[in-house]
């Protein structure tokens, strides 16, 4: 069993994962090399449900919104029951027979959803539109929260279990012995002194790679390949929503995911929060838009009018780098001698993070981890199409 662990990356998987090994007793360092949940975690949308098929998905989903529930009140971070509705339109039979099958599979893995008419809809939130909606399910087991709220509550949790967390500190792999090189330096966040200089080696027992879009060139710099590629998605915010319930009432909306329009939405505030617009090409972890795109920003605001009735005033637009694998499963266990991935979510990582942390972290140390996810089922050179994350298709 490792004693002395290096987590890379601060998002939402890696601290949860440092958190964790810290409250088992391991001797536990975090690297992050910008500051923590400043990567793709800081731009997520913030969705938590567990309307998955696959029972696989579907237990983790489950454990990672008990967690978020657990975790909510803690430091600025809450968790905002709020039920999720997806539909398909009128003439879209694919997607419509793709929800009408996998509903019943999500209720035999015992999860809270169900198919639900349009005018029971309308009934419960009448800002949302739904005269041209063929079917329709909702999950009621799912909430809303500000991501970037939770890796500093689980990046603190775990420098009061003992871990160190040090920021601002970039550093390259070595896998045989495990370890790692530090690139440059600043005064680490906790357990006392800095973090040590440039060029500074460390060995560790373990070392977990959980850097995102990064993840790829920090193991292909050790030798190792991966398959994976990042790829951008965006998002926006509105200053104003629809007109309804007042928010001690509950949101006027739901969490929806149009999937005919191809876009979701939540409430943001006293707006909402909308998105998808991805882009199925790979991208440079280093170069990449951060903006959304004029094109995004227009195709969103007349999605927005069409489901809800709002004329949007955006007020922020933005990109984000999510990860695809060629099954779009997760790869997430030893891919070497002491060396660990969590990578690969597909759009849903922030969402199962508080699990996909733990299981990561109860991997390292020798329990059994989740087959479907073992990063092993491939060589790393496999070519494949990167398909969007967010779909009712398959």
């Amino acid at each position: 069993m490792a004693k002395h662990v290096a987590v890379v990356g601060g998002g939402a998987v890696g601290t949860t994962a440092a958190y964790d090994l810290a409250e088992r007793g391991t001797d536990v360092t975090l690297f992050e090399r910008g500051e923590i949940a400043a990567g793709s975690t800081g731009r997520a949308a913030g969705i938590v449900y567990d309307a998955f098929a696959d029972s696989v998905d579907a237990r983790v989903a489950d454990r990672a919104v008990e967690r978020f529930r657990e975790f909510s009140g803690e430091g600025d971070f809450s968790f905002e029951v709020t039920p999720y509705v997806w539909l398909a339109r009128e003439g879209d039979e694919r997607r419509a027979d793709a929800i009408r099958e996998q509903v019943p599979r999500m209720r035999s893995h015992g999860r809270d959803a169900a198919l639900v008419d349009p005018e029971e809809l309308s009934a419960e939130w009448p800002a949302l539109r739904t005269d041209d909606i063929a079917v329709a399910a909702v999950a009621r087991n799912a909430g809303r929260v500000r991501p970037e709220t939770y890796p500093p509550l689980l990046a603190e949790k775990a420098r009061q279990a003992g871990a160190r967390i040090e920021t601002g500190v970039e550093v390259s792999l070595t896998a045989d012995p495990p370890g790692v090189t530090t690139r440059s330096s600043k005064t680490a966040q906790g357990g006392g002194g800095s973090a040590e200089g440039d060029g500074e080696h460390r060995g560790f027992d373990a070392v977990l790679v959980a850097a995102g879009a990064q993840t790829k060139r920090i193991l292909s710099e050790a030798g190792i390949p991966i398959a994976l590629k990042p790829y951008r998605v965006q998002a926006l915010t509105t200053a104003g929503g629809p007109s309804g319930r007042s928010n001690e009432d509950g949101p006027a909306v739901p969490m929806t995911y149009d999937a005919t329009g191809g876009f979701y939405l939540r409430p943001y505030g006293d707006g909402l929060l909308a998105g998808d617009g991805t882009e199925e090409v790979e991208s440079d972890p280093d170069d990449w838009k951060r903006d959304g795109d004029d094109a995004f920003v227009s195709s969103m605001r007349d999605g927005l009018a069409h489901r809800v009735g709002v004329d949007a005033d955006v007020t922020d637009a933005w990109a984000g780098l999510c990860t695809a694998t060629p099954d779009r499963n997760p790869l997430l266990g030893e891919l070497r001698d002491g060396i660990y991935v969590a990578t690969g979510f597909q759009g849903h990582g922030f969402m199962r993070s508080s699990a996909l942390g733990e299981v990561a972290a109860e991997t390292i140390l020798g329990e059994e981890g989740i087959p479907d996810y073992d990063p092993t089922r491939f060589t790393g050179d496999e070519e494949f199409d990167i398909v969007e994350g967010m779909t009712v298709s398959e």
